[in-house]
């Protein structure tokens, strides 16, 4: 999958890997209006508090927040509003699936623009944490972080 390059903007969920174990990532291509797009290609949008679901059988993502465009005037978007998401119908039904049966959860991971410029959503299937679960991840950090720093002083 591309990392949007240095010159897309990349807009990223950081809060979503400490929050929920990511089984799997998907990606989707997102309907936009023409001011989201250029509110985006400036680099200003949150998906921290996002998520993808269904409504009416169709896979959207609830709650991104794209601010409205400046220099537009009356021709301007929702920040808010429900956006679709574009995936294949079997993609689709396979991971409306998955949040039905399994109880997961569609977590969007980036926002970004591929090689031709178009809008895409790198959106990961996941699962919940406890707090068990952060802590552990929290020690497995340190302790990587000091047998980097013990390596390093060694040699």
């Amino acid at each position: 999958m591309p990392d949007g390059g240095a010159t897309h903007p990349v807009i990223q969920n950081r809060r979503a890997r400490h929050d929920y174990f990511i089984d799997e990532v998907v990606e989707a291509g997102i309907m936009l209006v023409g001011t989201e797009v250029k509110s985006l290609r400036q680099g200003k949008a949150s998906i921290a508090e996002a998520y993808a679901g269904d409504r009416a059988g169709v896979l959207t993502l609830f709650n991104a927040t794209i601010p409205a465009y400046e220099n537009a005037s009356r021709f301007n978007h929702a920040p808010k509003r429900p956006r679709t998401l574009l995936v294949h119908a079997r993609e689709r039904d396979r991971l409306l699936g998955l949040v039905r049966r399994d109880g997961c959860t569609l977590i969007p991971l980036r926002l970004y623009f591929n090689s031709r410029g178009i809008a895409k959503l790198a959106i990961g299937v996941a699962r919940g944490k406890r707090k068990v679960d952060k802590r552990q991840d929290q020690k497995r950090r340190d302790w990587q972080r000091e047998r980097a720093r013990v390596l390093r002083e060694r040699g």
